[in-house]
């Protein structure tokens, strides 16, 4: 963690709602005037689209159906860390970018499928900000999660999760309900043992849940809105948590334990606004005064 130059981490899987997140993150950021410099966990992916596939299929012709982009092995852990302990101590890191599609790819000049060149980031930023897989890995090998000093996850439940991902890659990528459902069987080995685990690192966790059936997520015709869903929100410590602020604010919200807060789905945003302002106001200030020091 740092005085000077704050982290903060925010972590999901796939189809959780980590660009949501960010999105709100971006409000703030802008009205409260903070720089950050942005990093994306794609960016620290191990292979290119091409070496990605070619891997799959080496590691499945060995009898290893557990290979996905969700393993710590298919990714550069170890360069991550090195970025939030390097940026936590002097204000700079190095990322690129994994250019997913054509408008990616005019924007960057690289072709889809593959990384920009690595470069510098920081310079005169406020705190860096990572959206992403791993931003909260704490293993015998890795400890991401010590260098970030707030870490945010977003959990939906993973019916929910699957919906929301099946509908996302069917829409932009053009897979099929099969596809997705292979890929998601692929992944549920590090879901359970990389993913999940985070969550216990994480200060502040969001988790959507629905109150529609979603039994059979493979058969969904539509994602359940905001409308019809509820956000469990927990703190990991609470102390310094202002509950009856929050409930009196947020209509029809209550307390479910004494760490955890229970918002209706379409006051997701404004309790992430309510909830992380003024998280981010005490780094950005901290930090501030630290620098003038």
């Amino acid at each position: 963690m740092s005085q000077k130059y704050p982290i903060i981490s925010v972590t999901g899987s796939s189809g959780a709602g980590t660009s949501t997140v960010k999105h709100t993150f971006d409000q703030i950021f802008r009205r409260e005037n903070v720089t950050a410099a942005m990093i994306e966990g794609d960016a620290f992916h191990r292979y290119n689209r091409m070496e990605m596939k070619a891997e799959l299929e080496r590691r499945t012709a060995a009898g290893d159906h557990t290979f996905s982009h969700f393993s710590l092995d298919a990714n550069l852990i170890g360069d991550l860390q090195e970025t939030f302990r390097s940026f936590g101590e002097t204000g700079r890191g190095h990322t690129r970018h994994y250019v997913h599609d054509a408008e990616e790819a005019e924007r960057y000049g690289v072709d889809p499928g593959h990384f920009t060149e690595w470069e510098e980031i920081g310079a005169g930023c406020d705190l860096l900000f990572y959206e992403g897989l791993h931003g909260a890995v704490a293993t015998d090998g890795f400890q991401v999660a010590k260098y970030a000093d707030l870490k945010i996850g977003v959990v939906p439940v993973i019916n929910l999760e699957w919906i929301q991902k099946i509908h996302r890659d069917r829409a932009s990528r053009g897979y099929s309900t099969e596809a997705v459902q292979d890929v998601i069987l692929r992944r549920m080995h590090s879901y359970t043992n990389v993913i999940c685990p985070q969550f216990t690192e994480t200060d502040v966790n969001f988790q959507r849940v629905p109150v529609v059936d979603t039994s059979n997520p493979f058969v969904a015709r539509w994602i359940p809105t905001a409308d019809e869903s509820l956000v469990v929100i927990r703190f990991r410590n609470p102390r310094g948590i202002d509950f009856p602020y929050l409930t009196t604010m947020l209509h029809g919200s209550w307390m479910s334990r004494a760490n955890s807060i229970v918002v209706p789905g379409g006051k997701l945003d404004l309790a992430m606004q309510l909830i992380l302002t003024p998280m981010i106001e005490r780094l950005v200030d901290r930090a501030r005064r630290a620098r003038q020091h």
